[in-house]
C-alpha cells in the first residue's frame, strides 16, 4: 500500500424553495435552499467523496442510499465522518483537503472561515489542511443561469503510521 493516497470528489445539487441552504456545515441565510434527501450540503457531499476515493472507496449512496428513510435529512458531517472512519479501517488518515464551490449565489466569502472550521472538525485536521475557494461561473451554464451549486474537491490521505 501506498503511503499517500489522492481522491476527487465532485457533486451538484439544485436549488428549491423552502429548503435550507447548508454549505460547509454551515447554514447560509438564503432565499432558496438545495434539493437532496439529506442536508443537500453540495460541498460536504463532494469532500466525503474524495475521501471515500482515495480510500478506494465507493461514494456516499453506498453509505446513505437516499432509499433508505433513515437517511432523510441528514446531516452531511456525519457523512464526512463515515468516510474518514470507512478510510482508517484501511489505515489511512487524511491529510488535507482543497474544495472549489461553484456558485453564483449566494455569496460564500463571509463564511468560509466558519466552514473550513467544521469541516475540519469533521475531517479530524487542522482548519489549516482545509482549503476552500469560491468561483460564479461567470453567468454560463446551469450555475451561471442560479440553477444550483456545484463542488469539487481533493483529498490527501495518508498511512497511518503502526
Amino acid at each position: 500500500m501506498s503511503n499517500y493516497r489522492i481522491g476527487y470528489g465532485y457533486d451538484v445539487h439544485q436549488f428549491a424553495p423552502g429548503r435550507r441552504c447548508v454549505i460547509g456545515g454551515v447554514e447560509i441565510q438564503s432565499d432558496i435552499g438545495l434539493l437532496g434527501h439529506s442536508d443537500a450540503d453540495v460541498l460536504s457531499h463532494a469532500i466525503a467523496d474524495a475521501v471515500l476515493g482515495a480510500a478506494a472507496l465507493p461514494d456516499i449512496g453506498f453509505f446513505f442510499p437516499p432509499s433508505d428513510p433513515t437517511c432523510k435529512d441528514i446531516d452531511s458531517q456525519k457523512i464526512i465522518q463515515k468516510a474518514v472512519s470507512e478510510a482508517g479501517k484501511k489505515g489511512y488518515r487524511v491529510g488535507n483537503v482543497d474544495c472549489t464551490i461553484i456558485a453564483e449565489a449566494p455569496k460564500m466569502l463571509p463564511h468560509i472561515q466558519k466552514m473550513k472550521a467544521v469541516l475540519a472538525k469533521s475531517l479530524g485536521v487542522d482548519a489549516d489542511d482545509v482549503g476552500i475557494k469560491a468561483t460564479t461561473n461567470e453567468k454560463m451554464g446551469w450555475e451561471g443561469r442560479k440553477e444550483g451549486i456545484g463542488a469539487h474537491a481533493v483529498c490527501l490521505l495518508e498511512k497511518i503510521s503502526d
